[in-house]
């Protein structure tokens, strides 16, 4: 089992960057596969990127794709999310998610571990 902390959130203006981190106990995080979702008030939570066991297979929705870069340290037990050029319309809760059910996925319901939650707001 793992535990999952998200840190990194805050006010940003429009075209400014975050970066997000997702801190994750455990001796074996090196076998989960990990991933950012995100919900804006009155959305479904949507998917953001994922990342693999190694870090060698990414993926990103089409809504932030080239902006985000997600990575991760198995060594220090994390995964970040640089967020640049921010928008208003990435506005929410972001999440830290794992599984070790799959090498890797875009649905949240394959993550069986998530995080609290770190709340970006981005002013236009």
């Amino acid at each position: 089992q793992v535990q999952l902390v998200e840190s990194g959130g805050g006010l940003v203006q429009a075209g400014g960057s975050l970066r997000l981190s997702c801190a994750a106990s455990g001796r074996t995080f090196s076998s989960y596969a990990m991933a950012w979702f995100r919900q804006a008030p009155g959305k479904e939570r949507e998917y953001v990127a994922h990342i693999g066991w190694s870090g060698g297979v990414t993926g990103y929705s089409e809504s932030v794709k080239g902006r985000f870069t997600i990575s991760r340290d198995n060594a220090k037990n994390t995964v970040d999310l640089q967020m640049n050029s921010l928008k208003p319309a990435d506005t929410a809760v972001y999440y830290c998610a794992a599984t070790t059910r799959y090498q890797y996925s875009r649905s949240s319901t394959s993550y069986d571990y998530w995080g609290q939650g770190t709340q970006v707001t981005v002013s236009s």
